[in-house]
């Protein structure tokens, strides 16, 4: 499974948990942190663990294990697939961080193949 074949199903798996205003960037060109981000929202702290749970389970069911997962206590947790970094919100956790605005010069992906919303 290539970088942006995983990408495609985390954001699906997330799609599927009814993740809200999905987004993938590309940031290869930016950042040496990782190749893509995954940036979505849940509706509360409990759809936002929910969301986190599945990817892990679903992925792990690939043979893809996380690196390392960081924040489960709090409304904004990463889960950290080395190249794939996935961030997964709060609606105001993720309006006052806003990667969106600080990786505005990175490229999106084109998700609508996928994200149902």
């Amino acid at each position: 499974m290539t970088e942006l074949e995983k990408v495609k199903e985390i954001v699906r798996i997330l799609d599927n948990k009814k993740a809200k205003d999905i987004k993938a960037i590309e940031i290869i060109e930016h950042s040496i942190v990782a190749d893509y981000f995954i940036i979505v929202s849940g509706t509360s702290n409990t759809h936002v663990k929910a969301l986190v749970d599945e990817v892990e389970f679903e992925m792990k069911q690939k043979g893809v294990e996380p690196y390392h997962i960081e924040g489960k206590a709090t409304g904004w947790i990463l889960i950290d697939y080395d190249t794939i970094l996935v961030h997964v919100f709060t609606g105001e956790t993720r309006d006052y961080y806003n990667l969106e605005r600080l990786w505005q010069d990175a490229k999106e992906i084109d998700l609508s193949d996928i994200v149902t919303e």
